[in-house]
């Protein structure tokens, strides 16, 4: 299909490749933290890398269709995570593939964002 794809295990690895990379479908992991964590900080205090990237692609001039993947989370906190996430414009919200039928929804999802955003076609090509 000729996708090429760029991975962060962060979310400032991630602001560093939105910056130099043109970004054409995001998939961003809504647990995504922002930093790596020390020894002296607590988990949690900065789990919400995938909240501020998706933030950060809704500011973009032009910002490209994003899958946002959701983490397991109380029923509560889930909704909360995937209003915000819809808020901010996400394409797309699934749960973080466990299976090969999840895997197989996740390329169903972006064959759709491409048909819809480009017609079928990568741009450039």
């Amino acid at each position: 299909m000729g996708i090429v794809s760029h991975r962060a295990s962060t979310g400032r690895e991630a602001g560093s490749v939105i910056a130099s990379i043109p970004i054409h479908i995001a998939v961003v992991d809504l647990g995504l933290p922002i930093d790596r964590t020390s020894d002296d900080v607590e988990v949690g205090e900065f789990d919400e890398g995938g909240t501020r990237l998706l933030e950060l692609l809704a500011r973009m001039q032009e910002p490209p269709p994003v899958v946002a993947v959701t983490r397991p989370r109380s029923q509560r906190d889930g909704r909360r995570e995937v209003s915000e996430a819809l808020r901010l414009g996400v394409f797309a919200v699934v749960d973080r593939p466990r299976e090969l039928h999840d895997i197989n929804l996740m390329l169903d999802v972006l064959r759709r964002c491409l048909d819809k955003r480009y017609h079928g076609r990568w741009p450039g090509r």
